[in-house]
């Protein structure tokens, strides 16, 4: 589970984290109020789960509370890499000095956790990575021992930060055990021109695994959540918004993961990450095509199923009942395979659904789909 920006932020500041002034609204009136509060400037911060936000202009400072307010006139409902900004923060502004970069991650190749940090933080840090990998230093983090003032001088010293970014590496540390994240991570961790430390943007991933003994956990999951992750919620469905044009549905995680790579690998990008789990019936299929279709961006839509304790002709059978029940506009290809796969194959050809066509291989399938979605 991904936390917005100020949910992390909130959770830096709980472990005294340095992090700056900083305010959360959804009106433009209230952006005014809350600019005048932090002194007249601020910088306006859409609260969207994507990277890329500062480059696609979701992050602009503003010199006084009028342009807060016409900032959030403009940034609220836009949409950021296909996820729509329902709320702002606007932070205190910072005289920036130097940007690092700091997390932990769980290291599922090892079983344990990695420090990665750099010296060179903000929004290049991609480009540093992967064009000076040297710059970026790896340390693994013993689960046992944790981060010590020493270990967090290791880190520190190993990435190039000044020594007095120990403290917030090893409270950095303290956020992902106390709370059971995956991830946390500050970028940029800056030192200001007045000798402060401070993280002024954060990213937390919370262990879905973990709840039943987060008891202070709320809301975090379905704050802000897209409107279509949160119907599909409602009907018992796996889904996660993407911001391509092939809708994906499949069933299971390790299949609709792999269909997505496919399809990427096809020169298209996937609209969603549907997993109807073990069962495929005209409801259950229905309900995954109503949530799929119901996004514009989608072109075509991939239906990807391994009939192993659901037979594919059942899966067949569901796809049409849903066709009917739903009436979609775009094209869908279906690749089946596994148990019963050419009643199921026989099942559509009977039916020779306009919208309906079928592919024998994922490649195939993939590649159609592409197509499609090009060309519709």
């Amino acid at each position: 589970m991904d936390l917005y920006e100020h949910q992390a932020r909130q959770l830096f500041q709980d472990h005294g984290i340095p992090v700056p002034r900083a305010e959360v609204t959804r009106s433009p009136k209230e952006a005014r109020e809350i600019a005048r509060r932090l002194g007249g400037r601020a910088v306006v911060k859409a609260q969207v789960k994507t990277g890329g936000r500062g480059k696609a202009g979701g992050v602009r400072l503003v010199a006084d509370p009028a342009a807060a307010e016409l900032t959030a006139r403009q940034m609220l409902g836009t949409a950021i890499n296909g996820h729509r900004v329902r709320t702002l923060m606007l932070a205190e502004p910072v005289d920036i000095a130097e940007e690092f970069y700091v997390s932990y991650v769980l290291d599922r190749a090892s079983g344990g956790f990695l420090a990665i940090a750099c010296a060179q933080g903000g929004v290049d840090i991609e480009e540093v990575a992967a064009h000076h990998p040297q710059a970026v230093a790896r340390i693994p983090v013993d689960r046992a021992e944790g981060v010590t003032s020493a270990k967090a001088g290791e880190i520190a010293s190993a990435a190039g930060l000044p020594p007095r970014t120990a403290d917030v590496l090893v409270r950095l540390w303290q956020v992902l055990v106390a709370e059971d994240a995956l991830l946390v991570e500050v970028n940029p961790l800056v030192r200001t021109a007045q000798g402060h430390v401070l993280a002024l943007d954060g990213k937390v991933t919370l262990d879905d695994n973990a709840r039943f003994r987060q008891a202070r956990w709320g809301d975090e999951d379905t704050e802000q959540r897209d409107p279509l992750e949160t119907e599909a919620a409602a009907r018992g469905l796996h889904y996660v918004k993407l911001d391509g044009e092939v809708g994906i549905i499949g069933n299971g995680a390790g299949l609709v993961m792999a269909t997505l790579d496919v399809v990427a690998g096809c020169g298209a990008r996937p609209a969603d990450f549907l997993d109807i789990g073990g069962g495929a019936s005209a409801e259950v299929m229905a309900d995954a095509l109503s949530v799929v279709l119901a996004d514009p961006a989608v072109r075509s839509v991939l239906v990807n199923v391994f009939g192993g304790i659901t037979a594919c002709d059942t899966v067949a059978e569901g796809i049409l009942a849903a066709v009917d029940r739903v009436r979609p506009t775009k094209p869908l290809v279906v690749r089946l395979d596994g148990n019963n796969a050419a009643r199921g194959r026989a099942i559509l050809d009977a039916r020779a659904h306009p919208l309906v066509e079928q592919a024998a291989t994922m490649d195939g399938a993939a590649r159609r789909a592409a197509e499609l979605a090009h060309t519709a």
